[in-house]
């Protein structure tokens, strides 16, 4: 079945204009067929543009012009001229009511505005190596045949696996340190430990594309994870504290070491 496009007011002055190509005219004269009232203006407006071509056309206009002439002429342009109008109107009319939504929306139930904290896209697959890497970390201290490794270095992380680690604050003690595969070389993953008690995973891995990416925030399964990535090189904060309120900016002070 043809979908037909709405008949506008437009339309129709069109047809009375002769502007509209064969196909719409079709559609316009079998909308007029069902809508006798606007059938019956369409034909006065014709009726009125006969008889302004006719008295043109008999040289009844002169450079003043016959009064019968004129006054044809002034009744198809007011018609024209006033359906043109509705129209413009209700086009500036549907604008305002938009522009009155936003305003209110923005006063009455906050600015809409995207946040750094969450993210409004899903988190890259970066973030989900993270996670799991972290999770696997967790698993290793519980288990007492495992070692941590607590030398950290570094210089000799960038020599092996090309990832430049963010410059710890010196207060941080670094308590295990792990390299784990991915799609796109080696990953790193450092456990932290900011203040007494409290262990974080600082994940650094070549994601595969280049990017400049904030840091945003992302839950999953009990977990928190401030991700953001810089060139060729993504990193990510994880902490088993769900919602953790200061992760966040503890990733942007890590990030502003990089540059």
């Amino acid at each position: 079945m043809k979908i037909v496009d709405p008949i506008l007011p437009g339309d129709l002055d069109a047809y009375v204009d002769d502007q509209l190509d064969v196909a719409r005219r079709i559609e316009v004269e079998a909308y007029l067929s069902e809508h006798p009232e606007s059938a019956a203006q369409v034909m006065a407006d014709l009726r009125i543009r006969g008889e302004l071509r006719l008295a043109l056309a008999n040289g009844e206009a002169t450079s003043t012009g016959r009064h019968d002439t004129r006054e044809a002429a002034r009744r198809l342009s007011q018609r024209l001229s006033t359906g043109r109008y509705i129209t413009a109107f209700q086009r500036i009319a549907a604008i305002a009511a938009l522009v009155t939504a936003g305003w209110f929306g923005n006063a009455y139930l906050g600015p809409f505005s995207a946040t750094e904290v969450v993210a409004s896209v899903p988190p890259p697959a970066f973030v989900e190596e993270a996670l799991r890497a972290h999770s696997t970390t967790m698993l290793r201290e519980s288990m007492p045949s495992q070692h941590e490794v607590v030398n950290y270095d570094p210089a000799d992380i960038r020599s092996a696996t090309a990832i430049v680690m963010p410059e710890l604050p010196k207060d941080w003690d670094v308590f295990d340190i792990q390299v784990f595969p991915s799609a796109f070389g080696p990953s790193v993953e450092l456990v932290v430990t900011p203040d007494k008690g409290e262990r974080l995973s600082l994940f650094a891995v070549r994601p595969g594309s280049f990017n400049v990416q904030h840091v945003l925030q992302a839950e999953d399964g009990g977990l928190s994870a401030a991700y953001w990535q810089i060139g060729d090189v993504a990193y990510a904060l994880v902490s088993d504290k769900q919602g953790a309120k200061d992760l966040t900016e503890t990733a942007r002070r890590l990030s502003r070491t990089l540059y």
